[in-house]
């Protein structure tokens, strides 16, 4: 089974391997959940690798094949040729993200990268070329995984012996940088121990690369200063949960879709559109971009995660937030989308994020009017008078707006749609007949 590569990514990557004294690869793709993958092979494979791909038992993959249909293939992607800094430089280790295809060569229907690269081609079919995303990841630093011991006391943004974590963030920008991923700046965040390095925005496809490039290199260096880094998106009861705020725009060439100049907001009717769709279909893809149970212990009022469907100019309480436009700067016009959370699977959440902007566009959905009041401070009473709603409260509550979804399932494909519906609805049924401390504490004593 052949693939067409560019003759000059391929080159390149046999360039590297010479010059870096490469002898193993890592072949990296995610599951269903967004979980990174990975198998080995040796350097004397890489050709046969790159030309066939290399077979896998996808039955053992979550989410993937079942037992009688289990053979795939893991077809390196050259582009995504990096060296892993954090492994020995002499005989060198280099990760490849693959994309998995059916033994014939077909895209593999539950493959998750699949899944974004399908609906950008929709995109570029409605005469956009690049839809550019810039996610800002936060986590948190504990002691071990075993408990959420801080290592500081520090908050937002401060430049203090507080934060203890300065150098991790340092030595985790030099790896970002060595794996190709431009890094804006990185800041202690609002939580003790709480962190957060963004990246530069790029096209999706490569964004969706680095997101789950970075979460590997975050707990990669955490592990060799011997710390724990987790992405998980509530870890720590009373303190900010960890968001993944995910800036956004489409572009037409060099031009930006998202500005302009006559309007009051400065964004062109496709942006309203976009944004309206969103905005729309937030619970529908809420399972998506908050897929565990824990997700929604970040999405509660008052902890700066948004949980209300409106846009706003400088609201941040708003689900989504559309900067004030500053002359001269009209490509960097974009909406940013405030409820993904770090755990997420970065491939299939900006898939349906796209998806439901462009069914705003093609369906010409009307935005609704900005709301600059802060959200968290209006009544019930308020919020229903100016139709605000919200994001489901639990998990349960958005697989039922997930499971009756028609773009949900259009853009994910039967395959996914079922299996991650079946997975988090297993997971929610597990939750829901725990019995916590919390309820110990306060039941056993009195009743």
């Amino acid at each position: 089974m052949k693939m067409k590569h560019d003759e000059r990514d391929v080159e390149k990557v046999f360039e590297e391997v010479g010059k870096n004294d490469v002898k193993f690869i890592r072949m990296w793709f995610t599951d269903i959940l967004g979980q990174v993958k990975s198998f080995t092979i040796t350097v004397e494979e890489l050709e046969n690798a790159m030309e066939n791909g290399m077979g896998f038992d996808g039955s053992s993959i979550t989410g993937y094949q079942s037992i009688e249909e289990s053979d795939m293939v893991a077809m390196p992607d050259p582009k995504t040729f990096r060296i892993l800094p954090w492994r020995p430089k002499e005989k060198a280790v280099a990760r490849m993200i693959c994309d998995v295809l059916e033994p014939g060569g077909k895209p593999y229907e539950g493959d998750p990268r699949y899944i974004l690269k399908r609906t950008l081609e929709r995109m570029k079919n409605m005469g956009f070329d690049h839809y550019y995303i810039g996610p800002e990841l936060e986590y948190y630093y504990f002691s071990n995984d075993k408990g959420t011991d801080v290592l500081d006391k520090g908050g937002y943004f401060d430049l203090t012996t507080l934060d203890v974590a300065s150098d991790l963030r340092r030595a985790t920008i030099f790896a970002l940088e060595q794996m190709g991923i431009r890094v804006e700046y990185s800041h202690h965040e609002t939580a003790p121990s709480q962190h957060e390095i963004d990246m530069r925005y790029d096209d999706a496809l490569v964004m969706a690369d680095n997101v789950i490039t970075y979460r590997v290199v975050v707990k990669e260096v955490a592990t060799e200063h011997g710390v724990y880094a987790t992405f998980m998106p509530k870890p720590i009861f009373g303190e900010n949960g960890s968001g993944m705020h995910t800036h956004q725009s489409l572009f037409k060439g060099n031009k930006n879709a998202f500005f302009s100049r006559d309007d009051e907001y400065n964004l062109t009717k496709d942006a309203k559109c976009f944004v309206a769709g969103q905005l729309e279909h937030a619970k529908e893809m809420c399972a998506v971009f908050a897929q565990w149970v824990n997700s929604y212990k970040r999405l509660v009022p008052g902890y700066e995660a948004p949980v209300y469907i409106a846009w706003s100019q400088r609201n941040r309480s708003a689900l989504i937030r559309v900067p004030v436009y500053h002359p001269g700067k009209e490509k960097a016009t974009r909406a940013e989308f405030r409820s993904p959370d770090p755990a997420c699977n970065p491939y299939l959440t900006f898939a349906v994020m796209l998806a439901s902007g462009l069914e705003g566009i093609k369906k010409r959905y009307e935005l609704p009017e900005p709301i600059e009041r802060n959200l968290y401070h209006l009544s019930e009473e308020e919020r229903r008078k100016l139709g605000i709603e919200s994001l489901p409260e639990n998990l349960g509550e958005a697989l039922k707006y997930f499971k009756e979804s028609e773009l949900m399932r259009r853009t994910l494909g039967e395959h996914i749609f079922d299996r991650f519906l079946r997975l988090k609805t297993e997971e929610w049924n597990e939750y829901r007949i725990q019995v916590t401390k919390w309820e110990l504490d306060r039941y056993l004593p009195i009743l």
